[in-house]
């Protein structure tokens, strides 16, 4: 009687043990995956879009689960009013899409590695004060400048505020250029005037805009 008895408690422990190595089979498995697919998100960010020049492309070889970056450009021009093909093609000049793209440094006497110029960084080459400001007004306060939906977050916002301080209209991606490079107080003072680098930049922003909106229909 008293097998029996202990015979008819092991059959439930087994049963359980059994059921446990079973669910710890497949919390390994879906943390296996989960770990697979954040690496392949990571890698993803971690290096440009190899052609920079198609919008089309630019979206497809970043159209993953966690990582759309056609869905960030349509979200930043429903909130701001930018159109993508400017908020593209501010990232297209401003980094190449490069996500930790950094001013080159100065040298000493030609070979000593010096500072950099500036502060900016990242897809956007947002200065390290103005970074911290647009993460004050917009309350996004674990902004990265290396991930792309914050960085064109910020770039619509950027423009946004330009227009309101200027007056440039939102689809005029020359003059937003202009003072995206000079800051709104240095476009209204006329600091780009003469300026080779920011009147060549606005030329090729122009440019890189007009090819991105007429690309962007046959976008899937």
């Amino acid at each position: 009687m008293r097998r029996q008895v202990v015979a008819a408690y092991l059959v439930p422990l087994k049963d359980a043990r059994r059921s446990n190595e079973e669910v710890l089979v497949m919390r390994t498995r879906v943390l296996s995956i989960l770990a697979v697919m954040l690496l392949s998100v990571l890698a993803g960010c971690a290096t440009a879009p190899s052609r920079t020049r198609n919008i089309c492309a630019i979206f497809d070889q970043r159209d993953g689960w966690f990582n759309n970056w056609q869905r960030a450009a349509e979200r930043t021009e429903r909130k701001y009013g930018v159109p993508v093909p400017i908020l593209m093609a501010t990232i297209y000049t401003e980094s190449g899409f490069r996500p930790r793209a950094r001013p080159p440094r100065r040298y000493l006497l030609g070979f000593i590695p010096w500072k950099r110029p500036t502060t900016a960084y990242g897809y956007s080459q947002a200065l390290d004060g103005t970074w911290d400001k647009y993460k004050r007004e917009t309350g996004n306060w674990t902004a990265s400048r290396t991930n792309f939906a914050d960085a064109i977050d910020f770039v619509g916002w950027y423009h946004y505020q330009t227009h309101l301080q200027t007056g440039i209209a939102l689809n005029n991606s020359y003059d937003l250029y202009l003072a995206y490079y000079s800051g709104p107080k240095g476009y209204l003072q006329g600091s780009w005037r003469g300026n080779s680098t920011a009147l060549a930049g606005a030329r090729r922003f122009n440019g890189m805009t007009r090819l991105y909106a007429q690309q962007l229909p046959s976008c899937s």
